[in-house]
């Protein structure tokens, strides 16, 4: 079981991205300026810690997987739901690889059924999907 996933169209995004960045990341903090829009950036650019948890990484179908992060406290919020990972035109926060692209990613959610939430209560360590 996993806590995010993404669509074909992000793949697509995220394959580009990674072709002229090299791997890539995603972190959603839910802070003032991202509010709480997934923020693309290079591996390793957006440093990482006791305050963040490690959702697990999405295959983009080639290249590297892309680990996907979220602030603890703004995973408070979210533990019960599924993410995706979606791209839609617009223009979102300025920090994100996205950006001069014309698009910007987005989170699409669901919750957990009641048997996806009992297994993820058994069995769910940070960063095993």
């Amino acid at each position: 079981m996993r806590r995010v996933d993404l669509t074909e169209a992000a793949a697509v995004v995220l394959r580009e991205l990674t072709e002229d960045n090299g791997p890539l990341m995603f972190h959603q903090s839910g802070g003032c300026c991202d509010g709480s829009s997934p923020m693309c950036y290079p591996q390793g650019e957006f440093l990482t810690g006791d305050g963040d948890v490690r959702l697990g990484s999405v295959d983009i179908g080639s290249g590297p997987p892309v680990e996907v992060w979220m602030s603890r406290p703004q995973f408070a919020y979210w533990k019960h739901t599924h993410l995706t990972v979606d791209v839609v035109p617009g223009r979102g926060a300025g920090f994100s690889l996205e950006a001069p692209r014309g698009v910007r990613f987005l989170i699409r959610s669901r919750l957990f059924s009641d048997a996806e939430s009992h297994w993820l209560e058994a069995h769910w360590a940070e960063g095993m999907g």
